[in-house]
């Protein structure tokens, strides 16, 4: 714990010095995995598969034996919107460390660029209407390192080097560079985790391209010809606790909550402040003998109108539910999510779908059909 504390003490000195731009990146808080977003988002503390690229870097750990494939694929507004994951999680020898590799893109495409629709004499022209795109891109470079262990006490740690390419056909494009960091810490059936995501600041450094031609139609509008700028996305700190809550002998059931603190003004959240806004998420899983598993969770409270058709400006609390289930065999795991990809008082819910391979070495498939082969003492007959 005192480890925790340490991590959540050092993160809050950095933002409390900071200013930064509201809701920069977003496309990387929505979240990557059905199991995970199912239960909510909340994973800090217990993920334990390549999907900890992205939630908590310290649970690429549980990734071991074997190297592991994850991808996911869901969209918006009746395919309009496009978002993909994908990651890879390699154990290097001894399983004390493993490498991950995540990417991410949320995409819009075909995009009808109505700049020249006009033409100069005030005729409108349909075929000067060309597409164009709009993709942003994350990639998540991850180390994961396996602490010191007891009987009742493990620990482990991650990092991530973050890499966001963002572009909006020629016109503009971004670069930006931040870093995240994470423990878990499991102290008999609990688990807490804390993860911190653009703990140096993440960074997005943009370039804008017209042609005089764009530029004339831009001045003629009345619209503004940016010019170089850099965005800065602020720290935000995850923490997390879990129980594992044995059943029988083959039901398990694990109940995780996350709190998600910003510190970039306030927030419509169920905690908010000028300093620090509050956003809590919390997840169930059953686990049916590693085969079959049911998830729900909830998160995203807000407060909105009661009624928007009627003079009564009353406000509500609202929130987010979320179901899903998985099932395993053997080494492939499909996950199911029913969950909002979109703002809370827009809902838009979808069916998400995610698949998880574990590449099993042939010769060790045979020998112990994808599990660890069980130790056996040589001096026992």
């Amino acid at each position: 714990m005192r480890t925790l504390l340490l991590a959540a003490f050092l993160l809050c000195s950095v933002v409390a010095t900071a200013q930064f731009r509201k809701y920069s990146n977003e496309f990387l808080n929505i979240g990557v995995g059905a199991r995970g977003l199912a239960m909510g988002g909340a994973q800090v503390a217990t993920v334990n598969d390549g999907t900890a690229g992205y939630w908590n870097p310290a649970g690429l750990v549980g990734v071991q034996n074997k190297p592991q494939v994850n991808a996911m694929h869901a969209e918006y507004f009746s395919g309009i919107g496009k978002y993909d994951y994908a990651s890879v999680a390699i154990p290097l020898q001894g399983n004390k460390r493993t490498l991950g590799i995540t990417a991410i893109r949320f995409g819009v495409d075909d995009i009808p660029n109505t700049l020249f629709l006009v033409e100069p004499d005030g005729t409108i022209n349909y075929n000067n209407i060309k597409s164009f795109n709009s993709a942003d891109y994350g990639f998540l470079f991850s180390l994961a390192q396996r602490g010191r262990q007891t009987e009742k006490r493990k620990i482990q740690y991650g990092i991530n080097a973050k890499v966001v390419h963002r572009s909006v056909g020629s016109f503009a494009k971004a670069w930006g560079f931040g870093i995240d960091a994470g423990v878990q810490l499991q102290q008999g059936r609990w688990q807490f985790g804390l993860a911190g995501r653009d703990i140096t600041t993440t960074f997005n450094s943009w370039t804008f391209n017209f042609t005089e031609r764009e530029k004339e139609a831009l001045y003629l509008a009345q619209n503004d010809i940016p010019v170089k700028s850099v965005e800065n996305t602020a720290p935000r700190l995850i923490a997390g606790v879990a129980r594992q809550i044995p059943i029988t002998k083959k039901i398990n059931l694990l109940a995780e909550a996350n709190a998600d603190l910003t510190f970039d003004g306030q927030r419509n959240t169920l905690v908010s402040s000028k300093a620090v806004s509050l956003d809590p998420r919390a997840g169930l899983e059953a686990n049916f003998n590693n085969v079959f598993f049911l998830r729900g969770g909830i998160n995203n409270f807000q407060r909105a109108l009661a009624d928007k058709d009627t003079l009564n400006q009353q406000r509500v609390w609202i929130y987010q539910p979320s179901v899903g289930a998985g099932f395993r065999l053997q080494n492939v795991r499909i996950d199911y999510a029913f969950t909002n990809l979109a703002n809370q008082s827009n809902p838009l819910y979808t069916h998400i779908f995610s698949l998880q391979l574990d590449l099993v070495n042939e010769k060790k498939k045979k020998k112990s059909n994808g599990d660890p082969i069980p130790y056996k003492n040589p001096k026992k007959k």
